[in-house]
C-alpha cells in the first residue's frame, strides 16, 4: 500500500493515507477496534475494491493492471460468514479449483479436517448443503470453506476473523485447519482473539482508518501504546473467565 486513502462513498472516508508492505511468507495480523478499518484493508488486498487514491502494488505490478480472473487466482479469501452454495459439498469445496477430481477435493477436506464429518452426513460428499448452505452448522460451513481455498492453494491467504462464529469445540478444530491452509504462504488475518496472532511476523494496529503502530508481539507491547493496551484487556478478561 503506498499512500492509500478509500471511502465507500464520495464524501465518507474510511482509510487514510494507508502505507504498508507485506513481505512474501509471512504471517501478518491486522489489529484494532470493531469498524477501525481492518476489514477494508484485507477486502481492499482481496481486490473487492479499487482506492479511491494511492496505489496497491503486488510483485511491483499496479493490481489495477492485474486482469481481475488472474488476481483472483492469487488470492483465497476466508471470512467468517463465507457463503455455500445450493450445491453438494463436494461441488461447493471444488468451487476452489474448479478442473479438480473428486481425489483432489477429498484430500483438500482430509487436510483440513473435514472428511470425517462430511463421511457422516446423509450422503457424504454428495450432501447437498442448502442455501447458504443452511443444512450444515456455521463450524461445518466455515471447514468446508477452508478446505475450499485449502484445493485453491493460492500463494496469498486472506483470513478475515475466520473463526468468530465458531464454538468452542469447532475452533480447535478450525485452528488446526487455518494451520494447514496457511503453511508457506502470505497470510493476512484479522483475528479478535489476541492471543492467536502473537507468533505474527508482523501486527499492524489500526485505528480510525490509520495505521498507528506496526511490529511484532515483543515490539509492540515495548512501545506501550495502543497495542499493549489491547493487550493489558485482553490477558485481564481471560483471567475474569478463569476465575
Amino acid at each position: 500500500f503506498s499512500h492509500v486513502s478509500f471511502g465507500y462513498t464520495n464524501d465518507v472516508e474510511v482509510l487514510h493515507d494507508i502505507s504498508l508492505e507485506i513481505k512474501a511468507n509471512t504471517v501478518n495480523a491486522l489489529v484494532g477496534p470493531s469498524g477501525s478499518g481492518k476489514s477494508t484493508i484485507a477486502k481492499l488486498i482481496a481486490s473487492f475494491w479499487d482506492p479511491k487514491q494511492g496505489m496497491i502494488t503486488f510483485g511491483g505490478v499496479n493490481m489495477q493492471d492485474i486482469p481481475l480472473d488472474e488476481y483472483n487466482r492469487l488470492i483465497a479469501y476466508v471470512s467468517q460468514d463465507n457463503y455455500l452454495f445450493n450445491l453438494s459439498v463436494m461441488e461447493n469445496i471444488r468451487l476452489g479449483k474448479p478442473n479438480a477430481s473428486d481425489d483432489e477435493v477429498i484430500q483438500a477436506a482430509k487436510n483440513c479436517g473435514c472428511h470425517d464429518f462430511i463421511m457422516q452426513l446423509e450422503h457424504g460428499y454428495q450432501t447437498i448443503v442448502g442455501d447458504a448452505g443452511g443444512h450444515l452448522s456455521g463450524g461445518e460451513r466455515q471447514r468446508v470453506a477452508i478446505a475450499r481455498a485449502i484445493l485453491k492453494d493460492a500463494p496469498v491467504i486472506i483470513l478475515d476473523e475466520a473463526t468468530a462464529y465458531s464454538d468452542p469445540d469447532n475452533e480447535s478444530v478450525i485452528q488446526e485447519s487455518i494451520n494447514n491452509l496457511i503453511e508457506n504462504k502470505t497470510v493476512i488475518m484479522i483475528a479478535h482473539r489476541l492471543s492467536t496472532i502473537i507468533n505474527a511476523n508482523k501486527i499492524i494496529v489500526v485505528d480510525n482508518g490509520s495505521i498507528i503502530e506496526q511490529g511484532s508481539h515483543k515490539e509492540l507491547l515495548e512501545l506501550n501504546g495502543k497495542y499493549k493496551e489491547m493487550w493489558d484487556i485482553y490477558t485481564e478478561s481471560k483471567e475474569i473467565e478463569v476465575i
